[in-house]
């Protein structure tokens, strides 16, 4: 997960116009929305990294704010002419997303079991 949020972290601040698509034109300013949530994604990398009691909800909520933009992204690329794979990836993110929350919120539970 640390991986994750590091590579996307990356990403939203290096190529901000790839995520341009995934901002609803409801929201202004949508590249401050997508260095915000950039900021966000490391922050959160961080604070799993070092094993801060603010990381796991820091990450929880990281995911909870990018899930509506991955809505809006899925539901406005099933109207265009892209093509089936990138429709289906579109869609496929957004269940992938629960089970991050969850393992968000005990990230060190692998860890502990093992030393166990």
């Amino acid at each position: 997960m640390v991986a994750s949020f590091l590579v996307s972290g990356t990403a939203h601040l290096v190529r901000p116009q790839v995520f341009d698509p995934l901002v609803p034109p409801a929201l202004p300013g949508p590249r401050l929305w997508i260095a915000g949530t950039g900021v966000a994604e490391l922050a959160s990398a961080v604070g799993l990294l070092t094993g801060a009691r603010w990381g796991p909800p820091a990450a929880t909520a990281t995911l909870l704010v990018v899930w509506p933009g991955n809505w809006w992204h899925a539901v406005r690329v099933q109207r265009s002419r892209a093509h089936p794979a990138v429709k289906a990836a579109a869609w496929a993110r957004l269940p992938l997303q629960i089970p991050m929350m969850i393992a968000a919120q005990n990230p060190y539970r692998d860890a502990a079991e093992a030393a166990a």
